[in-house]
């Protein structure tokens, strides 16, 4: 095992799958068809979800409509194409850069370790830059869809558009892995001298639970973190080799990539650590929202069919709808409150303004306490909560759903839920979310105030069985 150096690449054979997914690994900017059963989230094609036939209204959309009303000019520049000018329209900052050589890409011929793929991010929207690529790569949330895949064309000779790529997407990854909707996902892996995955030598998906040692296999990690090991900034030599050896000491606490990669072809010399701990943090949450509205939808849709032919009038929910709520609000809830949230043996610190310029995000209360406040001494996040929590994905969930979603966010933050799936969550935790949330967010059921608990839940029982159905 050698860390990377593009001086003294190996030239020892090394076995390579004959054949690779073209988004296999890392973050997954496709999608996988999944088995198609009535009524699952993975039906996403299906009434009432109609992913690919429904217009998009995430942040790419939003950018190409004010391009082709020409309110917003994308600039070509002959070093990254339209790169810088795409990250200034969205406002998403080069602090954010992450860089992965795993070849798990589309563009995968012109990624190695030494041209490593540049990933940007926001808190909904995902640019993927490649050396030479002849398009840019994008991933924006839609609020009610989930991700919506595009790609960018990096001729100077045609009008910028971003293309929508549902067909493509879909003939390739998802699943489970990311809930069975249209997703990301991020991937460590164990790559050879080249940035092939060794697949024979596993890989692991990545999530806010997962600890150090399994995280950032084929992707450039900067900065300190300790004593504690990750499998980034690092090649498989020997695949036969024992992988519990990959990562030694000269691949940790990086600080300076310039000794493994020529750095000069990318906006920064960077591939912040805790940029990379966010990032893996949101694609894993997005997925849960998106998964969590469309089983809602469907519930509610088949609720509606069932009155229909059992001609019953309009009244409180189903046992069952409520059992179908239960059942896609409880993952998560446990994702939103970092039931599992990964420990760190020591202090985590970044080598860009990514950690500040992220935590000045979102609303505070009247004590400046914000759910986008890191820890980075023993966890990521220092509260109890994903400021995820505010995302337009959250707003746009059904309202009868969200609105029991957060009714039974309240009864674990008041202690009314004492379940064991959230017992880890301290009463400091859960009273200082509470208190957050309560100022921060106007759209809080009845039950969230400070008066009587029972005559705040019928206020909710009432609000429930006027609203409408969906």
């Amino acid at each position: 095992m050698n860390t990377l150096n593009p001086m003294r690449t190996s030239t020892r054979s090394v076995r390579r799958p004959k054949t690779l997914g073209p988004l296999l690994g890392m973050v997954l900017w496709s999608l996988a068809a999944a088995p198609r059963v009535s009524g699952q989230a993975s039906d996403f094609e299906a009434d009432p979800i109609g992913y690919s036939a429904t217009p998009a209204n995430d942040a790419i959309a939003r950018l190409q409509r004010k391009i082709d009303a020409g309110t917003t000019r994308l600039e070509h520049d002959g070093s990254h194409g339209y790169l810088s000018s795409v990250l200034r329209a969205l406002g998403i900052s080069t602090s954010s850069q992450v860089l992965v050589f795993s070849k798990t890409s589309f563009q995968r011929d012109q990624i190695s370790p030494q041209t490593p793929r540049a990933l940007y991010f926001d808190e909904g929207t995902y640019i993927g830059w490649v050396q030479h690529g002849a398009v840019i790569e994008a991933v924006s949330m839609d609020p009610r869809q989930g991700a919506i895949f595009y790609t960018l064309a990096q001729d100077p000779k045609e009008p910028p558009r971003f293309t929508r790529q549902s067909s493509e997407c879909l003939q390739c990854h998802a699943s489970s892995l990311t809930k069975s909707v249209p997703g990301l996902l991020v991937r460590s892996v164990f790559p050879d001298a080249a940035g092939q995955p060794v697949l024979r030598a596993g890989t692991f998906t990545t999530d806010t639970s997962s600890p150090l040692n399994e995280r950032w296999g084929g992707w450039y990690v900067t900065g300190t973190h300790g004593a504690e090991r990750h499998m980034g900034n690092t090649v498989l030599v020997d695949p036969d080799a024992d992988r519990a050896k990959f990562g030694g000491a000269a691949a940790q606490n990086v600080v300076d990539l310039s000794r493994l990669l020529p750095t000069e072809p990318y906006l920064t010399p960077q591939s912040d650590v805790v940029a990379l701990l966010v990032l893996e943090h949101e694609t894993q949450t997005h997925n849960m929202i998106t998964s969590a509205g469309y089983q809602a939808r469907f519930a509610l849709r088949e609720e509606e069919a069932i009155r229909e032919m059992m001609k019953e009038p309009a009244g409180p929910h189903r046992e069952s709808t409520l059992r179908r709520f239960e059942y896609a609000a409880r993952p998560l809830l446990k994702a939103l409150l970092l039931v599992d949230q990964a420990r760190f043996r020591g202090p985590i610190r970044g080598t860009t303004r990514f950690a500040e310029e992220y935590q000045a995000r979102g609303p505070r209360d009247k004590k400046g306490r914000s759910l986008w406040e890191l820890d980075l001494a023993t966890k990521l996040y220092r509260r109890a909560a994903s400021p995820l929590l505010y995302s337009p994905s959250m707003d746009a969930l059904p309202p009868d759903f969200k609105e029991y979603f957060f009714r039974r966010l309240g009864e674990i933050l008041t202690g009314k839920d004492t379940s064991k799936d959230f017992a880890d969550v301290t009463a400091e935790d859960r009273r200082e979310v509470l208190e957050i949330l309560r100022e921060t967010r106007s759209d809080l059921p009845a039950s969230w105030t400070r008066e009587d608990p029972e005559k705040a839940d019928r206020k909710d029982e009432s609000s429930r069985s006027s609203r409408a159905r969906l």
